[in-house]
Parts: structure tokens; sequence; C-alpha cells
């Protein structure tokens, strides 16, 4: 969902496609994550909805190829359609990305034969045995190119992994170099964490993460909110989500902007003094403030939302109308406004547009 959403962000056109499915089917992800075991752990993710059909598509209408990693690409590698498909992106040298097990399709279409290339170091075998030269990952965020091929071993390594596909794609990033702050708890949702996060990390930001009462280094549990036919959203564990910065230690002159993510996370953070005052300092600066889906909670809580306009998670409408401001309806849930500092987003879906509005303030875009 990260490379997905961020170039869409950025202004790039996207189409998602499965064998087998059409535009509006669900594909299920999955959460994998290094727990203290041996390999990694998985559990139930996010449900990604295609929006394009694979029986449609012909690779001469796009000018890049990204392969997710996760373990769909050992049965879509069994797939002759999938791999001439990935044949025709390789004979017109256009960018391919791959990611995690991802590499396992290339190796199965013949295209790393003689190609430095890297991925999760248990595909490494294949790789070989498939003419690659292996690059040993440095870390779980390292990447490697050869040409038209980028390769990475997992997740972490999105924000590079991303970088260099918008600059194979020939996209320059203008106005890079500004101090993000991300405001973090537990609980706070995955995608709307880890999603701008990495975005921003991606146009060459410095985006740092803090919590009140934790330090750079520990982890704050994240929860995969999801629509699944029910009344409410539903929730599962999402992945562990790694601070790299002291609340403690902020200086709010230092930064440009601030992002609050949504999730359960602000209904106790809206409670925390420090976090009341640090949002207070952020507004009345006129720093570019993005909140998404119940991150207004904490807007409302502070009292910055008097005379603005702006939409939340549809449940949060009270807070937001409470807080004094103008109630404007997510119809549908992924739009999201801008009023002068301040940008909000009802939900996840949104990020695209989320993100887009937040660069606007922050003078950051990518050039084609």
């Amino acid at each position: 969902m990260v490379p997905f959403q961020a170039l869409l962000a950025y202004g790039v056109a996207v189409d998602a496609v499965c064998p087998g499915k059409k535009s509006g089917d669900i594909c299920r992800t999955a959460v994998h994550q290094l727990s203290g075991h041996q390999t990694y752990s998985e559990s139930r993710g996010h449900n990604f909805a295609l929006n394009a059909t694979f029986d449609e598509i012909k690779a001469s209408k796009y000018d890049g190829l990204f392969i997710p990693g996760g373990r769909a690409p050992e049965y879509l590698a069994m797939n002759e359609s999938v791999l001439d498909l990935v044949k025709s992106f390789a004979n017109t040298k256009k960018p391919i990305v791959a990611i995690c097990h991802g590499q396992l399709i290339l190796a199965a279409a013949d295209v790393v034969r003689g190609r430095r290339c890297t991925a999760y170091p248990a595909v490494k075998p294949v790789l070989v045995a498939a003419g690659a030269h292996w690059e040993e990952p440095e870390t779980l965020a390292s990447c490697t190119i050869d040409g038209n091929l980028i390769t990475g071993p997992t997740y972490e390594g999105n924000p590079e992994f991303i970088r260099l596909f918008v600059k194979a794609l020939g996209g320059s990033i203008v106005g890079s170099g500004k101090r993000i702050l991300f405001l973090c708890g537990d609980f706070m949702e995955d995608y709307e964490v880890k999603v701008p996060f990495q975005s921003l990390q991606a146009l060459e930001c410095h985006v740092d993460a803090v919590c009140p009462k934790k330090k750079a280094g520990e982890k704050c549990a994240t929860a995969v909110h999801d629509f699944e036919g029910d009344q409410t959203y539903s929730e599962k564990p999402g992945h562990d989500f790694t601070l790299n910065a002291n609340f403690e230690s902020v200086d709010v002159s230092s930064y440009d902007g601030l992002v609050i993510p949504g999730g359960r996370a602000p209904e106790y953070l809206a409670l925390d003094d420090d976090v009341i005052k640090l949002v207070q300092e952020f507004m009345e600066s006129k720093k570019p403030v993005a909140s998404i889906c119940h991150g207004q909670q904490i807007l409302s809580a502070a009292g910055v939302l008097k005379g603005k306009k702006c939409t939340a998670y549809p449940a949060v409408k009270l807070n937001v109308i409470l807080g004094g401001a103008t109630w404007l309806e997510p119809e549908p849930i992924d739009r999201c406004f801008t009023d002068g500092n301040l940008v909000t987003g009802a939900a996840w879906p949104g990020h695209p547009e989320f993100i887009s509005q937040f660069m606007v303030l922050l003078g950051v875009h990518v050039k084609f």
C-alpha cells in the first residue's frame, strides 16, 4: 500500500491488477514482521481494492512495473500470463521494481540472469539458481539497482525503493529537506502512520516519530482498521512501529510540519497536556498540520478547530462540531480538505489526497 498510495500522491497514475480478478475486487494482505522468532510472523492485514482488470491491461500503456512481496509471488510465479507481462516490461527496458518475495516472479520470468539484485534473504537460493548476482542487503532497508531493475528486501526499504523508482520514471523531487514530526501512540492505525511517514521520507524529508512516555528505538503497537461489511470498522493487530525520536526533546521551532495519524491512539493522547501544548504551538505558528481519521480528537481537545472547516472519520463529527469547526462531509470517504495551514482526512483510503495536499503546504512536489 505504501508505494501505491505514495505514487498516487506524487501525481503518478497507478493501476493495481491481479490475475483472475477484476477492478473493484479485493486482495487480502498480510502483516509480516520480525517478532523475535527465526522467521517472520504473519497475520491478516487490510483488504486491498484493485482498480483495474488484469485481462484488459497492455504493458505498452505503462511506464513501469511494481511487484510487491508477501506470499502472493509464490503462486503468481506459476502464472504464464504474469510471466509474459514481466517479460514485456523487461524487453522494453522499462523500470521494474520488486521487493521482498516479489523477486520470485522475476526469477520465474528469467529476467534476473546476470543482473545484480537483492531480496528477502530466504529468496537468495532461487535468485542464485536463476543466474542472478546476489547482493547481500546490509540492512533490511537496503536496495539494489542494476539498469532498469530495482530490488529491495523488505518494506523497511520503501522510502529508498520509492525514491529510486521515481527517479527511474524521470521524476525529480523539488523542495526536499523539510523536517516533519509525527505524533504517535499505541494502536494508531497501521496505514495511517506508515504510509505518510514513508511517503515523506521518500521525498527526502527528515521525518521524526515521537510518542509521550516513550523513547527513540521503542515501538508503538498499531491497529489494522478496515471496512468489512459491519456497521463500523473492524480491528486487527498491525505492524509494530519503531519511534526514531524522543517526545521530551521536541522543539516545535525546528519542524516545518506536523502529522497526526488516526486509530485509537488519539483517544488517550487527547488527554495529555504536553500533547495539547505541542499541537497548539504548531497551529499558532501557522505551520502545516495534517490530521486524519480520529486524529481530529486531539485537535478538538486542543481548541484549535474554532472557525476551521474540516472533516474526520464520521464517528468523530461530534468532536469536530463541539470543537467549533464547520463539519465537511467526507463524501466519498477518501475526500480530504485544506483550510489554511490545516489538512484533514477521514480515513486511510484518502492518503493520496491527504499526502498531496500536505505536500502543497510544505512546498514539496515531484516534477516529471
